[in-house]
């Protein structure tokens, strides 16, 4: 999300932000991506796995819900480490499967004074695709260069490969939701900019079938559908507070994750609230986990990123917990241990979401 509040959207990353790792070789430190099989048979890229960005580790993880195994994994696991580069990736705030067991990843970055051990933040803003080994086979931003002009991002937090193959990024610090051509990498679509005020720390876009675009546009408290021309043709924003993350379900209904009330919301056509799913109840809870994710499953469930909770959740549509991953308002990188969740998403399921393209 947006740097607005204590966690990697709370404070806006200023262009002189200084990298840790300057003057140093990537070689150095760069950690490769490994694929960790299973003790109870786990396999990478198995339908049904869960894809989990775990923000402050730097790491996007796949987990074996069965065993709770992670399967694979890209990035360090170091909630310190500040190496934005190959094998690595800087405070993950996305990340989505693609065709082939491809791995499309957002590279936010850390603000300062957000992470121990990184008291200047770390800069990253890069938009990757790698494949299972971790080798980077697509990539739109620069490591630690801040910017909005050709080939330059200022805090990416979410990214989505639409069905034409072209790749469509939040921009959240330049205000803008944009489409980058897979092949020249030139941007052929733009909704929003640093001066526009359009949208106010814009955190996640879903295409829709008919082309529209869904956008959670959060610090404006609202959820809206555009046309490609800019037409707003729908808006919801009625007891909002900073709106993370939307999908327009099968049925007509839209979810919504209400992060500033700790809640998961579905309204219908009529702006009837239908379901609701507080993730700071249970005793124990961080009173404001602020939750970024969560998306309807095609069995009805629910799967959510509880952010400060540390944990990723599958209720179902009773409100009762099927399965975690991590423990209950307890960051850090062992075993069933996450720092910060941003997304979750079930492998193989897209329901509400933008299924990418067969091929990359």
């Amino acid at each position: 999300m947006a740097f607005t509040k204590p966690r990697t959207r709370l404070l806006t990353i200023v262009a002189t932000a200084v990298l840790l790792f300057s003057g140093l070789a990537f070689s150095f430190f760069a950690f490769s991506a490994h694929v960790a099989r299973a003790s109870g048979g786990g396999q990478f890229n198995q339908p049904g796995n869960l894809l989990i960005s775990d923000q402050f580790n730097n790491r996007a993880i796949e987990v074996d819900p069965s065993t709770k195994s992670i399967v694979w994994s890209f990035g360090s696991g170091d909630p310190t480490l500040c190496n934005p580069g190959p094998g690595a990736i800087i405070g993950l705030n996305d990340a989505e499967r693609l065709s082939g067991g491809l791995t499309l990843l957002a590279g936010t970055g850390i603000p300062p004074k957000t992470v121990k051990g990184l008291p200047k933040g770390c800069v990253d803003n890069r938009v990757i695709v790698v494949d299972q080994n971790g080798n980077i086979v697509w990539q739109y931003g620069q490591a630690g260069v801040i910017g909005d002009g050709p080939n330059e991002l200022n805090v990416p937090v979410f990214a989505i490969q639409l069905p034409n193959h072209n790749i469509m990024i939040v921009d959240q610090s330049n205000e803008r939701v944009i489409e980058v051509d897979k092949n020249t990498k030139q941007i052929v679509f733009s909704y929003g900019c640093p001066t526009c005020n359009l949208l106010n720390n814009p955190n996640s876009v879903e295409q829709l079938p008919n082309g529209h675009l869904l956008i959670a546009d959060e610090n404006n408290n609202r959820v809206i559908e555009i046309t490609r021309n800019g037409q707003i043709v729908f808006q919801y924003s009625q007891g909002l507070s900073f709106a993370a993350f939307a999908s327009h379900l099968p049925n007509g209904d839209t979810l919504i994750t209400d992060s500033g009330h700790a809640r998961i919301v579905e309204i219908n056509p009529a702006r009837q609230v239908v379901f609701e799913y507080f993730t700071n109840t249970q005793a124990g809870s961080n009173p404001a986990p602020l939750p970024t994710n969560a998306v309807r499953l095609a069995d009805g469930n629910t799967s959510i990123a509880d952010q400060f909770n540390d944990r990723v959740l599958i209720v179902d549509p009773h409100g009762n917990i099927n399965f975690q991953y991590g423990m209950l308002n307890t960051p850090g990188n062992g075993p069933d241990q996450l720092n910060g969740p941003y997304t979750s998403f079930v492998i193989g399921d897209y329901t509400g979401q933008t299924p990418p393209p067969s091929t990359f």
